[in-house]
């Protein structure tokens, strides 16, 4: 029996690129895929073994699947991403050591970061920027390893106070394990929130963009799809979006993750709820006044991606609008679906719902004409179950007066053709989305779109039935739709509307880390499953008493004070 178990320690099956292979235990899975580069000719950045991502050079104590990860997947984006990162700050800290790099926003197809020197003035003028760019290709043409390194917390949070990295001390504060990996390149030190690259010689493309108050972190198009934009004007007032987000958490002393686990622990969490509550409510009542202002307004259109909280927003927006004395009237667009039979489909014969042309645009537009000319029209229903509308008898009418404004929710509000029979005079579009500026500390992002995720693994598993694996599987779908029907009319906007609040990532982890716990290890979304489950970790849990039931969370968590029927 003994020689039995040793035997199965040492010797592993590892199923890789499509043989199996046998290898002793402790194997380094870049043993296994020692080419590095797919047949693409893509660099191998990291390795999935048993849904689990992990770095390229993690040793195989297990037998199972092997699977490479380049930068043409998500995943492997992400490890590209947090290595160029790194590579930028080690740059930084070789040439100018007294100087604060911070994070900020996704934009465009790069990073976000601002900068100030020892004196607290912020900025960077081109001549530092060039001579960062350049530093960073030499680590790059060095193609120097990035090192981990396991250390107790406590000696962590000694390294990181000598460092003056205090952000990362207070995440510290917090941490689960008795133990922390670090991440080094040179003399520079991360926390290891997810595999990197096996060496900086594996980063193909970048570049460093002035952007005031700071500049932009350019990923190669491979990561993206296309070319680097050439400027980012464009871009400008969801950048001033993402400002006044950062304002208000500056307002509210919460910039990081650490931070907002002090105030969870101190009990001032209860004041920060409530300011970041009032912080959107001002918003939505000046957008209402804003409406309100342009006399001409008679359509209001309200798009953004899956789980961005467009449902309360539009009622919390109906409310102000009432208060300024205008009459908000609501137009489903789930009952203008054409017909399941004439849905457009996917290349792989599925239906795609979130086309343009799953819906009925000449009855829709027909609609909104007589509406607006003050006539009195039958609105269609549709039965989702038998995927037509219901007869024509059955249809509700429907009026306007001369003071109403109609409200129309959906992904594709922003586009032109959509309502392509109201002048552009008497429209007002609203983009929304969750646009996170709570970061996990000084160098490491959250991404907007897994907080999204987050939102609506718990709401599809709350209140429609479906599991975190379903969620999981059909998200790239629902982005893929995102990029194709949403993003690319940013631009159209009137007013852009941040529904992300700076706690609720504490709050979600109540219900998350239980719903992520039920994906199988055995399960594909099991990799995205413990990715997420690896960021929750991070927050100190915060239960839902103090949030109120008007707030966008509640779309997501329950007891809201809103219908959504």
């Amino acid at each position: 029996m003994t020689v039995a178990m040793n035997q199965r320690v040492k010797n592993l099956e590892i199923k890789v690129l499509d043989r199996v292979v046998t290898i002793p235990s402790g194997t380094p899975a870049s043993h296994l895929l020692s080419a590095r580069r797919d047949s693409a000719g893509y660099p191998c950045l990291a390795a999935i073994m048993n849904n689990r991502l992990v770095d390229f050079d993690t040793k195989l104590v297990s037998s199972g699947e092997l699977k490479p990860v380049t930068v043409a997947s998500k995943e492997g984006a992400a490890v590209y991403r947090r290595s160029l990162t790194l590579i930028l700050y080690e740059a930084a800290k070789r040439l100018f050591p007294d100087m604060q790099l911070v994070v900020g926003q996704s934009l465009g197809y790069g990073y976000h970061f601002t900068c100030r020197d020892a004196k607290g003035q912020e900025g960077i003028d081109n001549g530092k920027l060039m001579a960062l760019e350049k530093c960073m290709l030499q680590l790059v043409r060095e193609d120097k390893p990035f090192k981990h390194e396991t250390m107790s917390v406590e000696e962590a949070m000694e390294l990181f106070t000598e460092q003056g990295l205090l952000d990362k001390v207070a995440l510290l504060k917090t941490w689960r394990s008795d133990d922390v990996t670090l991440v080094t390149l040179g003399t520079y030190y991360d926390i290891q929130h997810g595999p990197v690259a096996p060496s900086t010689g594996a980063m193909l493309d970048f570049g460093l963009s002035h952007y005031p108050p700071g500049f932009v972190l350019q990923f190669p198009s491979l990561l993206n799809g296309g070319e680097h934009p050439a400027n980012y004007d464009n871009q400008r007032p969801l950048f001033h979006t993402y400002q006044e987000t950062m304002r208000w958490n500056e307002i509210l002393g919460v910039r990081t993750v650490g931070q907002l686990n002090e105030l969870c622990l101190s009990g001032e969490i209860s004041d920060i709820i409530r300011i970041s509550e009032g912080f959107h409510e001002k918003k939505i009542a000046q957008i209402a006044d804003m409406i309100a202002e342009k006399k001409s307004v008679r359509l209001v259109l309200i798009a953004g991606p899956s789980s961005s909280g467009k449902t309360t927003f539009a009622k919390r927006l109906s409310l102000q609008l009432k208060v300024n004395g205008i009459r908000p009237v609501a137009i489903s667009m789930d009952n203008y679906y054409v017909n399941r039979v004439d849905t457009p489909c996917h290349p792989d014969g599925s239906y795609d719902f979130e086309a343009l042309e799953a819906i009925d645009l000449d009855l829709f537009n027909h609609n909104l004409t007589d509406l607006l000319a003050g006539k009195t029209v039958d609105t269609p229903i549709y039965d989702f179950h038998t995927g037509e509308r219901v007869p024509k008898e059955k249809w509700v009418p429907m009026a306007i007066g001369p003071r109403d404004v109609i409200i129309v929710e959906g992904i594709h509000g922003l586009n032109p053709r959509f309502t392509s029979s109201v002048p552009d005079e008497q429209k007002f579009r609203i983009y929304i989305n969750a646009l996170t500026q709570l970061c996990i500390d000084n160098s490491n992002r959250i991404f907007t779109s897994e907080t999204r995720l987050i939102r609506r693994i718990v709401r599809d598993r709350r209140y429609r039935g479906y599991p975190a694996t379903r969620t999981i599987e059909l998200w790239p779908s629902v982005r893929l739709g995102e990029r194709r029907h949403i993003f690319p009319f940013q631009e159209e906007a009137d007013a852009i509307f941040n529904s992300a609040l700076v706690y609720e990532p504490a709050v979600l982890k109540v219900y998350a880390e239980r719903y992520l716990l039920e994906v199988p290890r055995n399960h594909p979304s099991a990799v995205t499953a413990q990715s997420l489950l690896s960021f929750l970790d991070l927050f100190v849990p915060v239960f839902p008493d103090a949030i109120p039931p008007t707030s966008l969370l509640r779309e997501f968590i329950g007891g809201s004070a809103f219908s959504y029927k």
